[in-house]
This record gives structure tokens, sequence and C-alpha cells, in this order.
């Protein structure tokens, strides 16, 4: 591959073009137009990239810290009494009286 990628004829056909419409006189404003345009370009890519890369790494203002509090466990309004079961409730079979 050559200069510009093999591009060389059609990028002198188009500074031909260029030249054949706006003439001579013109050029040298065209060229300061185009680098004020690509200087301008470059600042703004350069100061989004700042800005971009400046709050991923160095936050302005440290990150708020949630803290995550349980609820407390409902309080009974009794405290719970102690079941008695008789001694033949467990054997599963009815007491007969009588």
């Amino acid at each position: 591959m050559g200069f510009i990628g093999g591009h060389l004829p059609e990028l002198i056909i188009v500074l031909v073009v260029i030249l054949i419409i706006w003439g001579p006189g013109k050029l040298p404003d065209i060229g300061a137009g185009i680098g004020k345009g690509i200087r301008e370009f470059r600042k703004a890519s350069s100061e989004t990239h700042d800005t971009v890369m400046g709050t991923t790494t160095t936050p302005a203002q440290p990150a708020p810290v949630v803290q995550v509090v349980a609820a407390p466990a409902p309080t009974p309004a009794q405290p719970a009494e102690p079941v008695t079961v008789p001694a033949d409730a467990t054997t599963h079979q009815p007491t007969v009286s009588g």
C-alpha cells in the first residue's frame, strides 16, 4: 500500500477540484478553517475524555454510605407461659374416668 492507503490519485483530483472552485486566494482561508475545526474537535474530545476518566477514577465527592438496618423483631405483648402437659397425654389415648 502506498501513501494514504493507495488513494493518492483520488486525493490529487479532489485538491484540484477544490482549487478550481475556490481559487488560489481562498485556499489559505479554507486551510485555516479546517485546521481550526480539527483543533476544536481535539480539544472537545480530550475534555470529554478527561471528564469521563476523572469521574470514574477519582470522584469529586465520596459516594454516600448506605447502611441496611434490619427491623427489630416484634415483641409479644405478654411473655409466653410454658404449656403443662398431663402425664397421660403422651400415650395418645383418651383418659376414661369413671
